[in-house]
């Protein structure tokens, strides 16, 4: 079982590699690219939506959130496209790290959210009185 994660694991980190090369393809269509964007910048932020320490729930983004994202991202990209992405990311290996750009999309996803979620708080009356 441990043996099964930890390639797991491998092959997650090298489909991120991949990713990030593809992200950087013009043959990728933007919305391929921006979804891509958005799976490496939740991958590498410091910051998670539902925090680590949180028993058991901490770590259901980074086991689900994370791995449904990339395969979507995957899915988006043309075979091609993968294929030699792939094939990048194993001939001159990079390394994934923290990322100031990944760290500030997120923090503005995030305060899109809350400004989103208190615009729709307003509309709908607020507080039940």
């Amino acid at each position: 079982m441990l043996e099964r994660l930890k390639t797991f694991a491998r092959a997650l980190k090298a489909d991120l590699l991949a990713l990030s090369v593809a992200v950087r393809d013009p043959r990728t269509p933007w919305y391929a690219r921006a979804w891509a964007a958005l799976v490496l910048a939740y991958a590498l932020s410091p910051i998670d939506l539902i925090p680590d320490f949180i028993p058991v729930l901490g770590y259901l983004d980074d086991l689900l959130l994370v791995p449904a994202g990339l395969w979507l991202a995957l899915r988006l990209l043309a075979p091609e496209v993968l294929e030699d992405a792939r094939r990048e990311a194993r001939e001159r290996p990079q390394r994934l790290g923290r990322s100031a750009w990944g760290l500030a999309l997120v923090i503005g996803v995030y305060l899109a959210l809350i400004v989103l979620a208190g615009w729709w708080w307003t509309q709908r009356g607020g507080p039940a009185r």
